[in-house]
Formats: structure tokens, C-alpha cells, sequence
């Protein structure tokens, strides 16, 4: 399509319609949701001129019925006049060989490999003078299913296989990428379930595939298999609907705090704070230490002397049993000491080598002092909170933990907000009202999407989404949770619920699938150990006004707390912990020195929503380039 092109279709659609179709902005197309998520399926576009572009799930070909044969092609050359009709006794024996002289060249080609074409059945061979032959190639129609990734539908494209020069098996190929343009219109066939398809009139781009090479097929394929494959998955459409609810998820989740009154601040990724196993930024080379290879002594290796002192020792045992005379055994026997001698000192020199390890000075490197991967942003986003009132972000985290589990990803994006003036129970509710908006809004914008999911990945979960956005959350203290386990009959824990430890993944989903009946709740009040130092302390010493929002099959989706803002105490719980560097927390608690007030925040886990959302097993399909331990592909 011309430059023009934009304008003359769209003011080619106004004709038709009042209601033109809508071109994608930025790009010279329509998007397939456009036409297959309206209420009538597209129907009522029939008859209009459209661009769409895609990629190739599906294809087949149908053999177009042979056409009636074209006339002579007007050529130089003379062609002679058609010979008088004859009856078959006047034909001559070289007559009847020249008439099927073209078929016998055909049939040459074909079994010889088709000369220098690799396509010798789609191609037009030539006869002698440059004419092309009076029978055409067979010609195909070609019917595509295309999708470009903006809804879970494909388009039915019809296309002539005469349209495009690329040979017919590289055009069907699952993967191609297609431009086409063409009119919409009702399928011809009665007993198709599209509702409308394109036929194509022109192809204005074809982006070929290598199909030896090119990993996904028409059959569907475990995700965990296409894992190795990220940068080709979204192209499935499981992958593809898991990624347009987590881009909902992602515009929701603007969309509630904007309309709450929160700024957007954006925090550092790199840090000076922070707590647990956190990655290092530098720039200085590690301290490598050469190992160099030890050298044999004499060519001798310490399998080869251990072997000869057996020998050896056998040999001594005969001598000593035969009637061999004394200096014999004695010249063995201190050959046998000479051997063991060798063998220790090569034992040796193969033990390792104590090695030194040299901290690195850190002034020397790119920020002159220690810093890392952030593992929260709420630190900052305190600093903020208490200028503005109320704000919020949205980053990556990171954790060094070596785990390799469904439920952990080293690399991970929250949520996070922060409001001043706000005590532990402003927090659950802004932690509840959140998680509600959130299950909405999938219910309400991603219909067909979740309609997808629900079909292809977990039955329950827009029921499970209805009912969680509709209903109130339960709350319990960590105590009266911690009782609710202990009473429990029908299950054996592998870490035995008493009151001071961490509860893990089988103590919530026993909560969640057992005690709440798959029911959403909210546990409170954390013993301070299990909690992190700057969540406040609660008036009985013990505990710290911290929640954790707990969903079934997940776990921990949202996590806030109530923060300390008294100067002595924070100060005092750093000091307790001995493990990090006040110094580093001058700043933090600068804010405490100064216009100190009670605030609190939550950080959601989107990763963790997104499994709530789409009933996805494993967190490392719910991202699109996982980072776990011992894995960080592309």
C-alpha cells in the first residue's frame, strides 16, 4: 500500500459505514480484536477493504480446479500453422513422439531433481525460445489462520498461491509472518465455526520461517518444555492471554492507586540497604587464584605408584613363602619403602592449598562503597510518603536465595505503596480493596482471555476471581493461626506449628485450603523475629505490626506493615541485630529525627497475582525471561 494508503481505506470505510473499522495507530493494519471481539463476531465488516498482519497458526491448501488453457502468448517467434486434420493411419511414428515430447521432459525433470529448482512441481519450465509452457503449474488456495497477539482469536485468511513467489511449503510453515490485503466477507463454507474471514487480494509482506529450525509446532507443547524457547513462546496462545492479563494487571494496578490519590515515584534498583541474601553490584574482577597443574614426578601419577605398592606387597608374601634366601626379601622389602616414601610425597603435593581471601577494597570501586540489587523499595518510597502523603511503584527485586521452587524467581516485580499518617489497619484494608480491584478488573476487561484460561490452563479460576472480588476477606492473628494448626487432626507437618516460628507453604495452604475453604485471608501481629527490623513494635514486645495476604496454591501475594517511626526504637532494634551497619541507616532514620509520623505500605508480588489469576502452576511461566538459580536464558 501506498503512502496514501491509510488515508484511502479509512475514508473508504466512512463510505460504507458510519462506524469504520479502526486502524491500529502507529501501524498500517487492523487489529484482529477489532473485528473478532465485537458483539456480532465481525459479521456486519462483510464486504470491507482491510490490512491485517500476523503470524501462521494453522494452515491448509486446496487445489484450485484446473483453469481452461491460456491463449498463444504473442512472442517473435512464428509459430506455425496447426497441421491439417488427419485420420490415425496418416500419423506418423516421430508425429506421435514430438506431440508428447513436452510430458516425457516433464516426467524428466521431476525424477531428476528438477534441474537447478528446488521446487520443480510449482515452477513454469520453458520451452525453446524462451516461451513458458502452455500448461500451468497447479495453483493452490491456501487457508491461513492468523493472529497478531492482540486477542485470543485467529483470522481465517483465504489466499491464491499465485499471490506470492515463495515456494508453497515455506508460505504454510507455522510461525510466517503475513501481511495481506483483501475484503472481509461471511465463510462460504456453511459449516465453519468463523464467523468472518479475509480474502486476500495481495500479500504486501511474507517473513518466512526455517521449519528444521523453528521450535514450536502445531501440537501444543508442555510449558515447561517451551521454558528453553522464551523468546518464541508468546507466540503460543496460552503464553500469549498469560501476558496480556499480567499487562492488565499492570494497567489496574495504575489505575487504582492513580485514582486514589497515590503519586508514582520511581525508586532506585541499586542500594546501599537492605536485608537477606541481596546480589553485589561492582565493577572490580574477583580475586582469581591461578591453579596450575601439578607436575608428575617422573611421569609417575599417585594411581600408578599405589598399584606397584600392591605388586610389590605380593611379591613380598611369595618370596616369604618360598625358599627364597633372606637378602632377597630384604632388598624387597626396602624397595616396597621406597615406593610408599614416593607415594606420600605426592599425596602431598595433590592436597589442596590453603587459599587467602582478599576483601575487595570497595573504594575503589564504581561507587566507592558496598551497594546491591534492591530487595524492597518501601525504604525509599518512605522518604517520599512522608513529603507527599501517599505514593507507590512499581520495580524489579531481587533476592539471592538459592532456591529452585515453583513459588521463587531470583528477579521479581512489586507493587509497592507507602502512606503517611496510616496505622497497620489502613494498611490491610488498602491491602484488601487492592486485591478486590484487581480480580474486577480481569473479570470485567479480559474476558475472552480468562474465558481461554479457564478453558486451557485452570477451570476456576474466573468463578474463583467472581468470588474473591465480591466477597470479604478473612483475618486472623499469627496466634490464632498458629492455634487453628495445632488443633489440626487429618494433617502431619513437616515443621511442627508452635508459636515462634515462620509459617511456610504447607502451614498456608492448610489455612487457606482446610481452615478458609479456598477462601482468601490475611494473617497479622507476626512475632518480631520472623519480620523484618523496621516493622513497628506492637505494645507487647513480642510481635510487630505486620500482614501477609495468603491465597490458595500460591501462598503470600500481598505483604505490608505498619513501620516504626520512633527514633529509639528503630534505633535500638538495629542495634539488636548486630548483622548490619547503622551507618547505612543514618538516612533512614534522618526521617525519624525529623517530622517523624506513623505511616505503613504494602508491596503485592505480580508475579504471585498473576498465578492467583490464571491458575498457572509454576512462577517461571508467569514471567516472560525467568531468572531463577542456575538459570538466566536469553
Amino acid at each position: 500500500m501506498d503512502s496514501h494508503g491509510k488515508i484511502h481505506q479509512k475514508g473508504h470505510d466512512e463510505a460504507l459505514s458510519p462506524n469504520p473499522v479502526k486502524l491500529s495507530k502507529y501501524s498500517n493494519r487492523v487489529e484482529l480484536k477489532t473485528l473478532l471481539e465485537r458483539s456480532d463476531g465481525g459479521a456486519r465488516l462483510a464486504g470491507r477493504k482491510v490490512v491485517i498482519g500476523g503470524w501462521v497458526k494453522s494452515s491448509r491448501a486446496v487445489k484450485k480446479d484446473s483453469p481452461p488453457p491460456p491463449p498463444p502468448p504473442p512472442s517473435s517467434v512464428t509459430v506455425p500453422p496447426p497441421p491439417p486434420t488427419t485420420t490415425k493411419s496418416n500419423v506418423s511414428c516421430a508425429e506421435m513422439i514430438q506431440s508428447k515430447m513436452s510430458i516425457f521432459r516433464k516426467l524428466f525433470d521431476v525424477l531428476s531433481g528438477g534441474g537447478k529448482t528446488a521446487y520443480p512441481i510449482f515452477d513454469k519450465p520453458e520451452i525453446a525460445g524462451g516461451l513458458k509452457a502452455t500448461s500451468p503449474p497447479p495453483e493452490y488456495i491456501i487457508y491461513f489462520l492468523i493472529s497478531d497477539g492482540s486477542s485470543v482469536s485467529s483470522l481465517q485468511v483465504v489466499v491464491d498461491s499465485a499471490m506470492s513467489n515463495v515456494p508453497l511449503a515455506q508460505l504454510m510453515s507455522l510461525g510466517t509472518c503475513i501481511v495481506a490485503e483483501g475484503v472481509l466477507r461471511l465463510p462460504l463454507a456453511a459449516s465453519t465455526k468463523h464467523v468472518i474471514e479475509l480474502e486476500a487480494e495481495k500479500l504486501l509482506h511474507v517473513g518466512t520461517v526455517d521449519p528444521e529450525k523453528y521450535p514450536l509446532s502445531k501440537k501444543q507443547l508442555p510449558l515447561h518444555l517451551l521454558r528453553d524457547f522464551s523468546h518464541f513462546r508468546p507466540r503460543t496462545t496460552t503464553v500469549g492471554s498469560v501476558t496480556r492479563v499480567h499487562s492488565a494487571l499492570t494497567l489496574a494496578s495504575h489505575t487504582f492507586f492513580r485514582s486514589n490519590g497515590f503519586q508514582y515515584v520511581q525508586v532506585p534498583v541499586i542500594t546501599t540497604t537492605g536485608f537477606g541474601e541481596m546480589f553485589r553490584v561492582t565493577t572490580l574482577s574477583g580475586g582469581e587464584t591461578d591453579v596450575k597443574e601439578e607436575k608428575k614426578h617422573d611421569g609417575l601419577t599417585i594411581d600408578t605408584v599405589k598399584a606397584a605398592i600392591k605388586e610389590k606387597t605380593r611379591l613380598i608374601d611369595q618370596l616369604k613363602r618360598s625358599d627364597s634366601n633372606r637378602e632377597a626379601v630384604v632388598a624387597a622389602v626396602h624397595d616396597l619403602k621406597k615406593t610408599t616414601d614416593l607415594a606420600a610425597q605426592l599425596e602431598k603435593k595433590q592436597k589442596p592449598k590453603a587459599v587467602t581471601l582478599v576483601k575487595p577494597d570497595v573504594s575503589k570501586d564504581f561507587f566507592g562503597c558496598d551497594t546491591y540489587l534492591t530487595v524492597s523499595g518501601r525504604f525509599h518510597l518512605e522518604s517520599y510518603a512522608s513529603a507527599l502523603g501517599k505514593v507507590y511503584t512499581f520495580g524489579p527485586r531481587f533476592t539471592a536465595d538459592k532456591i529452585d521452587s515453583a513459588r521463587h524467581l531470583a528477579e521479581m516485580w512489586n507493587v509497592e505503596a507507602e502512606m503517611a499518617f496510616s496505622e497497620l489497619d489502613d494498611a490491610m484494608d488498602c491491602a484488601d480493596e487492592f486485591f478486590k480491584f484487581l480480580c474486577k478488573y480481569l473479570v470485567e476487561n479480559r474476558h475472552e482471555d480468562m474465558k481461554f484460561i479457564s478453558k486451557r490452563v485452570d477451570k476456576t479460576v474466573t468463578t474463583r476471581l467472581e468470588a474473591t472480588a465480591s466477597s470479604s476477606l478473612l483475618r486472623f492473628s499469627y496466634t490464632e493461626a498458629i492455634s487453628l494448626l495445632q488443633k489440626a487432626t487429618t494433617r502431619t507437618f513437616e515443621t511442627k506449628p508452635k508459636w515462634g516460628v515462620a509459617l511456610t507453604e504447607e502451614h498456608l495452604s492448610y489455612l487457606t485450603d482446610e481452615i478458609c475453604k479456598g477462601n482468601v485471608l490475611t494473617i497479622h501481629s507476626y512475632p518480631k523475629e520472623v519480620k523484618p527490623f523496621y516493622t513497628r513494635l506492637n505494645e507487647d514486645k513480642k510481635t510487630v505490626a505486620a500482614f501477609d495476604l495468603v491465597v490458595p496454591k500460591v501462598g503470600v501475594v500481598i505483604s505490608g506493615s505498619q513501620n516504626e517511626e520512633r527514633f529509639e526504637v528503630l534505633d535500638a532494634r538495629i542495634k539488636e541485630l548486630g548483622s548490619i551497619s547503622g551507618e547505612k541507616y543514618e538516612w533512614y532514620l534522618d526521617l525519624r529525627r525529623h517530622g517523624t509520623v506513623k505511616h505503613s505500605g504494602i508491596s503485592l508480588r505480580m508475579e504471585h497475582m498473576l498465578l492467583f489469576a490464571t491458575g498457572l502452576p509454576d512462577i517461571k511461566d508467569a514471567v516472560p525471561f525467568p531468572r531463577s538459580w542456575g538459570k538466566a536464558n536469553n
